[in-house]
């Protein structure tokens, strides 16, 4: 094709799927009318042409798909009811982790010549949140000094996360004694690790799971008072039902002499009244 050494670029876009879902790859012309018939569209892999040159086309009005490679095959879709506005985005269904390119849809104009009126690049990447993650450690607050194994589970990320276990009372990063990642169907990953440390008497663990495409950090916290202030708090809880006990008694007696004092004046009043 003859194509002028001018033509409009718009901007890199960035957008962020999640596996299994449908990605919209953006392509708009706000140039003017153009016609169908005269145009050629094509949607290409911009950072690996060798593998793919071809993710979807667009000729004269009609898809073509004789270029097409078969990874995209039944997979992409142009919105048919937006193309004579200018609107030449492409869908592309159920995306998974092979998708992750540099998307490149380029528009021809075919006139007295063949020239290139629009070109627009997508980058597509695949992420999903991690759930809040179940932070599980020793029960038995008598445990200083031994070896305690503390386990964190979290699911339904992408891609694979940073995992890191923090000890809060220093901040300082602990080693994992396990880290299992688990690839479900549908693209997601689990992640199960486990932790085994000297326990102390206040122990604060964290444990933290990253997803860098994201940039979200979720963690879950683990707290172990020591045995003694466990017992002071004890301590001071029995007070405070014993205080609370001798004050009901004391309101108690206190009722009774009012009790008997009114029955004393009520008495004396009636024998003054006999006696009238």
């Amino acid at each position: 094709f003859s194509l002028p050494l001018t033509f409009v670029v718009t901007a890199t876009e960035k957008i962020i799927s999640r596996p299994g879902d449908n990605a919209t790859l953006s392509c708009i012309y706000h140039g003017g009318e153009l016609h169908l018939k005269n145009l050629r569209v094509y949607w290409q892999i911009n950072d690996d042409r060798e593998r793919c040159s071809v993710v979807h086309a667009f000729i004269s009005g009609q898809d073509n798909e004789s270029e097409q490679c078969s990874h995209f095959r039944n997979r992409t879709r142009l919105f048919w009811d937006r193309l004579e506005n200018g609107d030449f985005s492409l869908l592309l269904l159920n995306v998974s982790q092979s998708d992750e390119h540099t998307y490149e849809c380029v528009v021809l104009q075919k006139a007295e010549y063949t020239k290139r009126v629009h070109q627009a690049k997508v980058v597509l990447s695949l992420a999903a949140s991690y759930s809040q993650p179940i932070l599980s450690g020793p029960i038995n607050n008598d445990s200083t000094g031994e070896e305690v194994t503390f386990s964190c589970r979290s699911s339904n990320g992408y891609p694979a996360p940073n995992v890191y276990w923090i000890n809060k009372t220093d901040n300082s990063q602990l080693s994992p004694a396990e880290l299992n990642l688990t690839l479900h169907t549908n693209g997601t990953y689990s992640v199960f690790t486990t932790l085994k440390v000297k326990a102390t008497s206040n122990m604060e663990i964290e444990c933290s799971i990253e997803n860098r495409v994201l940039r979200e950090n979720t963690s879950a916290n683990y707290t172990q008072q020591s045995s003694s202030s466990t017992e002071s708090h004890k301590t001071l809880e029995k007070s405070g039902h014993g205080a609370q006990a001798a004050g009901i008694i004391s309101i108690v007696i206190l009722m009774g002499l009012l009790l008997v004092l009114t029955c004393w004046l009520w008495k004396r009043k009636s024998s003054k009244l006999v006696s009238y």
